[in-house]
């Protein structure tokens, strides 16, 4: 799989952040990537998916909506935007549904397979990298994008490098519960102190205030935060996993996870576009990964 290179300075890639997450999206909610129209006479037969969109005339999708740049809802418009809303507006209208017939439904990281398993969303779409834990209970479609752990500190904070994770020894580093971040630090660094919460932004402002040392997950969201807050946290080092990201679907819709894949494989152009609305001028230089048709 190729690897995310980050370039250029944060300050760049913050005040891009910045301009991308306060503009686009319509009143209606929705994100402001192009995504191409919905399609027509859709046929998915075999799938169970499929057959339940059909019958209740939409599309159910798990987002997250406290990430800026991926996944975000601005609560005083009510305006989604970011790269993973627009993958899963994406998938949507090639499905036949219009952004009218779409029901965002935010999940959080640890209730993510349940949620699928129960059926109470068709798929989700928020940085959900592909573990095979995670596959025992559900599938995937893709990666569409791939990313790794990183850090994020306080501005003022002494800690200005970190060349392994063990740097944060005897330090409290607060993640998601759920997160394959901060089970990385579980598993294998017992000396750091963990915080857990179901939202990132929790934990951010924890660090803002003091009261953990650092904030870990997937460096994509780190500089969404740190476009947001500027003046108070920074991202510090570099990739210390390599998370995929996929969309989660029912395990054992092999028709709709062939769907999704075959999307990805033959709508670069599009791909490309959903990125560069959304991430293109943040300092990441990425290119699509080839799908896991596993």
């Amino acid at each position: 799989m190729r690897r995310i290179r980050v370039t250029g300075t944060l300050a760049i890639a913050a005040a891009s952040l910045m301009v991308l997450t306060a503009c686009g999206g319509s009143t209606d909610g929705s994100s402001g990537g192009d995504v191409p129209p919905s399609a027509e006479d859709v046929a998915l037969e075999g799938s169970p998916t499929f057959d339940a969109m059909q019958a209740r005339g939409g599309v159910i999708i798990g987002v997250k909506e406290d990430q800026p740049g991926l996944g975000y809802l601005d609560v005083t418009t009510n305006e989604r935007a970011g790269f993973d809303v627009d993958i899963a507006r994406w998938i949507a209208a090639e499905l036949g549904f219009g952004e009218d017939q779409i029901e965002y439904q935010p999940i959080a990281s640890a209730n993510r397979e349940q949620a699928i398993v129960n059926g109470q969303i068709d798929y989700y779409v928020g940085t959900y990298s592909i573990t095979d834990k995670r596959k025992d209970e559900i599938d995937f479609a893709g990666p569409y994008f791939i990313s790794g752990q990183g850090f994020l500190v306080n501005v003022d904070s002494e800690i200005t490098d970190v060349t392994d994770v063990s740097d944060f020894n005897g330090l409290t580093v607060c993640s998601a519960t759920g997160s394959t971040p901060i089970q990385n630090i579980k598993d294998n660094f017992p000396e750091i102190d963990t915080q857990e919460y179901d939202i990132y932004s929790a934990c951010v402002q924890d660090l803002i205030d003091g009261k953990v040392d650092a904030v870990t997950t997937d460096q994509a969201i780190l500089i969404g935060y740190a476009a947001q807050y500027p003046d108070e946290v920074k991202v510090v080092g570099g990739l210390f996993t390599e998370e995929r990201y996929g969309v989660g679907l029912a395990k054992g819709d092999d028709v709709f996870r062939n769907f999704i894949n075959d999307l990805f494989e033959n709508g670069n152009a599009t791909w490309q576009e959903i990125f560069d609305a959304n991430l293109g001028d943040s300092g990441i230089v990425v290119e699509q990964p080839a799908v896991d048709r596993y």
